[in-house]
């Protein structure tokens, strides 16, 4: 059976994962404006995340825009923000399904070969929602990048990468080794005590001194 000190672990690594990947999803830096060019002007600083749009001011105001409709937003930024939100919904139950087979929970029954299957099962699940969000972060980061170096966009609307997308892509990270460390929760089924078989013939006959 997997030790319960690294369920334990795992569990809480998921958990820290889960909540670096709430944080990415909903903060607006997931691109920032790129200061490239010779005419610079550093008053104001361009962010754009997920669901909005949003503008640092140098005397420190904020401006932020809901986007108005998903129809006019790019086949990346709606692959992101669809993927992320599956990726939460799934690592989220892949952790309340390993919690049932913790050892150190009462629920899924005596049975720990059952309560071993059941958090390797969430485990799994773990590792599938975090796959989900590396997947969108670094489709997210490709568009990033293939806009940067494309010598037909503006140098003033470039952008490079945000604060959000690396507490995403760290959220991943530490939901896939939580996840990792569940899913060796490989149960072994019980052996059944076996005993030596004596080598000497049974007799009928009766000893008599």
């Amino acid at each position: 059976m997997a030790n319960k000190g690294l369920q334990i672990l795992g569990f809480a690594l998921a958990l820290l994962g889960v909540i670096g990947l709430i944080i990415g999803t909903i903060l607006p830096q997931w691109k920032m404006s790129a200061f490239v060019g010779s005419n610079i002007i550093t008053a104001v600083s361009m962010y754009e995340g997920l669901w909005m749009s949003c503008a640092f001011q140098s005397t420190g105001q904020i401006q932020c825009k809901v986007y108005d409709s998903m129809l006019q937003l790019n086949s990346a930024l709606q692959a992101t923000r669809a993927l992320m939100v599956v990726s939460i919904i799934v690592v989220v139950a892949g952790m309340g399904a390993a919690c049932m087979g913790m050892k150190c929970t009462n629920c899924g029954g005596d049975d720990q070969v059952k309560k071993a299957k059941i958090a390797m099962t969430g485990g799994i699940i773990i590792l599938i929602g975090a796959l989900c969000s590396i997947v969108a972060c670094s489709w997210y980061a490709n568009d990033i990048v293939r806009a940067f170096y494309d010598p037909f966009t503006p140098v003033n609307t470039r952008y490079e990468f945000g604060s959000a997308i690396f507490i995403a892509w760290a959220g991943s990270f530490l939901a896939i080794i939580g996840g990792a460390m569940l899913a060796a929760s490989c149960p072994r089924e019980k052996r059944s005590p076996s005993y030596p078989m004596s080598s000497r013939p049974p007799s009928n006959k009766q000893d008599y001194v």
